[in-house]
């Protein structure tokens, strides 16, 4: 009760409450913008983490990933245009429905169901973490490397693109990680005598640079969305109850699948949000509505995408293994702020912990009338021409580059990973699977190097543990998988297993 009452304290602090306020009108604006993912809303905000206190700092993420990842679904619904990934799954749904004259009840179910997805979303991760971290007290360096193996090979697994793309995009994020001196020898690697690069290249410039410039790259290579038509909305919460009711077993439904999603590596709420959409249409006992403006979908995907987005903090937390690629960007933060993510968190800053649950309920709950706002304000801020928002963009992507460390060379490091993220997603290779390439690469090295000097040199402690056992038979799965179902759908005479 004692540390309940101090995550309260926390999160009342004057600079806390004017981080989440603040930075949930930009989530909820830069998530609005076609284009500009919750990814890139929530990798800019990191140059400004640097001058907040911890709790703030978090705060500032929490609270603008889940306001864009709501927010991408006004321009879905509106032009036919996601704003981001996530909204994608359900944009032709919600504008059938616009094209109906519901463009309210689109708007008010993404909304409404984004904001209960979240909560039950938190929820689930105040009841799964400390659980699973008085587990993980007992691990050892072994576990710890197996579950950074097994987190690398289901961020590869779950890739919307070919496995093979997602692991060659894996090995170059543990490439960058290799680069600099922090390994147990102490010698130059792959510094080719810049002095820059001997402390390693940091997340934080390859984040922005792969999430936020290179989208800059693209939007100049691509048309700008059409003017929006001005039009009085209604009520836009109007009938979401009555929706409630109707649908209550898919958005439960919805809200289970996302927390699973969520707690895999790599995932995230976009694929949360695929996956419930295709379930909604499967299970629906109407599903030749579907695709002519339809609900279900809408409630069920609403649900699902900000449910994923809180229990993707489990693994980051608990493990520092990013959830997805804004809990990799994260990590950078907590790591920053010396909120070292792991098990011990729990214990030592458990009133950090109750703060941090309490701003993502916070966050859900002022979603609803800061929502209606945007919704309302939305044919003024989808008018703001392409050409004046990119260059303001790049701007920040440097001053924020250089705030960090005051190196330039940073702002360099920026520009060279846009260009390998845009090169990189023009050829279909994923570029989330690289980062978490890149954020876990010194804890999968440290951990393995750890692991050979206590074991003399031996593999064989890392199989005779039970849980590091257990762990080593999953990732071995996880890499044969791919290989295994491919060979069974070559035998002469059997259909092809479907993935």
């Amino acid at each position: 009760m004692t540390d309940l009452l101090e995550g309260f304290r926390l999160v009342a602090q004057t600079d806390v409450v004017v981080a989440i306020l603040l930075s949930s009108v930009y989530g909820l604006v830069v998530g609005s913008l076609p284009g500009l993912s919750a990814t890139m809303a929530t990798a800019l905000l990191v140059p400004f983490t640097f001058y907040l206190s911890p709790i703030a700092a978090v705060a500032t993420i929490i609270s603008a990933s889940a306001m864009a990842i709501f927010s991408g679904d006004i321009p879905g619904a509106l032009l036919r245009i996601p704003g981001t990934p996530a909204s994608a799954a359900y944009t032709d749904e919600a504008y059938a429905m616009t094209r109906k004259g519901q463009a309210e009840t689109a708007l008010g179910a993404g909304l409404w169901f984004s904001a209960i997805g979240g909560i039950v979303g938190t929820l689930s991760l105040v009841l799964m973490a400390p659980l699973l971290a008085e587990m993980a007290l007992n691990f050892s360096s072994f576990e710890y490397f197996w579950l950074a193996l097994l987190g690398l090979m289901c961020a590869t697994l779950v890739a919307r693109s070919s496995p093979v793309k997602a692991i060659a995009s894996m090995l170059i994020g543990l490439l960058v990680a290799c680069v600099g001196m922090e390994n147990p020898a102490g010698t130059p690697r792959f510094t080719f005598g810049i002095t820059d690069l001997l402390g390693g290249i940091e997340p934080i410039p390859a984040l922005v640079g792969v999430f936020a410039v290179s989208e800059v790259m693209r939007a100049m290579l691509s048309p700008p969305p059409p003017p929006i038509p001005a039009r009085r909305f209604g009520s836009i919460l109007a009938g979401q109850w009555a929706l409630t009711k109707k649908y209550q077993w898919p958005m439960w439904r919805g809200n289970i699948v996302g927390i699973i999603i969520g707690v895999l590596p790599g995932a995230g709420a976009d694929m949360a949000a695929w996956v419930s959409y295709a379930m909604s249409k499967r299970f629906s006992k109407e599903p030749e509505k579907f695709g002519t403006g339809h609900p279900e979908g809408l409630v069920e995907a609403g649900a699902s995408n900000n449910a994923s987005l809180a229990s993707g903090w489990v693994p980051s937390l608990l493990f520092g293994i990013p959830g997805d690629t804004i809990t990799a960007i994260a990590i950078g933060v907590l790591y920053m702020k010396g909120l070292n993510p792991g098990p011990t968190l729990f214990t030592e800053r458990a009133s950090s912990m109750y703060a941090l649950y309490i701003i993502f309920i916070v966050a859900n709950i002022i979603m609803i009338p800061l929502g209606i706002l945007m919704i309302r304000g939305a044919s003024h801020i989808l008018r703001a021409p392409r050409a004046a928002v990119m260059p303001v963009i790049l701007l920040l992507c440097g001053v924020g580059a250089f705030a960090t460390g005051a190196n330039l060379f940073a702002v360099v490091l920026v520009a060279a990973f846009g260009c390998i993220g845009f090169v990189m997603e023009r050829n279909g290779y994923p570029v989330a699977a690289m980062v978490l390439g890149v954020v876990m690469g010194s804890m999968l090295e440290q951990t393995f190097v750890t692991s050979l000097i206590k074991s003399d040199s031996s593999l064989l402690p890392f199989f005779e543990r039970p849980v590091a056992s257990v762990l080593a038979a999953l990732t071995i799965g996880a890499l044969c998988w791919p290989l295994l179902a491919w060979a069974i759908g070559r035998i002469p005479g059997r259909p092809a297993t479907p993935g």
